[in-house]
């Protein structure tokens, strides 16, 4: 990243020169460290001292994030590409290759681990909150879909019973897609229960 350091008589003529020599504009594309301030010296003008800052660009979060799961693959040695895709304020890095079984893991582990940690490197610089979404080959939907399936199967087994079936421990996203698919069930009720990271939902018939 380029840094450069610049000076002028006030603090607003330095900025105006880092934003000439970081060739930008907009001042709120880059971040700076006053180094001294500026001091006007006798008579206004003898031993004045010019202001000094040290400029650099604001990092791009989305490519901050890019750029570590770049790396992260690099390290594993995988055969995997990353194709980038923003809607609004998500933003999905789509992974295609010949190794996506070890980017996804068991259920997904990897792929949600990963997930977690490219969210964190990219909030490190944003000025909003950022949003990645992880993804390899539609696995999130196809997860989605057969979770779905399975609150629909295990629910018609707990009306059939009367007894609460318990789930194995999910995470947090994957809770919500079971709650919401049987949200409008009139047999049973659902809640989340345990303590992370083996929280799990709980499927209950109506009495």
């Amino acid at each position: 990243m380029k840094t450069v350091k610049v000076s002028g008589k006030t603090i607003e003529e330095a900025i105006s020169n880092a934003l000439k020599e970081l060739e930008t504009k907009e001042p709120e594309q880059i971040e700076y460290t006053v180094l001294e301030e500026p001091k006007s010296g006798f008579l206004g003008f003898i031993g004045a001292k010019p202001a000094i800052l040290e400029a650099s660009l604001k990092r791009d979060p989305i490519e901050e994030a890019e750029q570590f799961l770049l790396n992260v693959i690099d390290d594993m040695g995988v055969r995997v590409q990353v194709e980038k895709l923003k809607e609004g304020r998500e933003t999905t890095f789509s992974l295609t290759g010949e190794d996506l079984g070890v980017m996804i893991g068991k259920r997904g582990k990897t792929l949600d681990s990963l997930q977690y940690l490219v969210n964190l490197v990219a909030n490190r610089f944003a000025d909003r909150h950022a949003r990645i979404v992880l993804d390899a080959e539609n696995y999130r939907q196809r997860r989605q879909e057969a979770l779905e399936q399975l609150a629909e199967r295990l629910a018609f087994k707990a009306a059939r019973s009367g007894e609460n079936v318990v789930l194995e421990p999910m995470t947090a996203r994957e809770r919500k897609i079971i709650h919401a698919a049987l949200q409008r069930n009139d047999d049973v009720d659902t809640y989340s229960d345990g303590t992370e990271p083996r929280r799990y939902v709980v499927i209950a018939p109506k009495s």
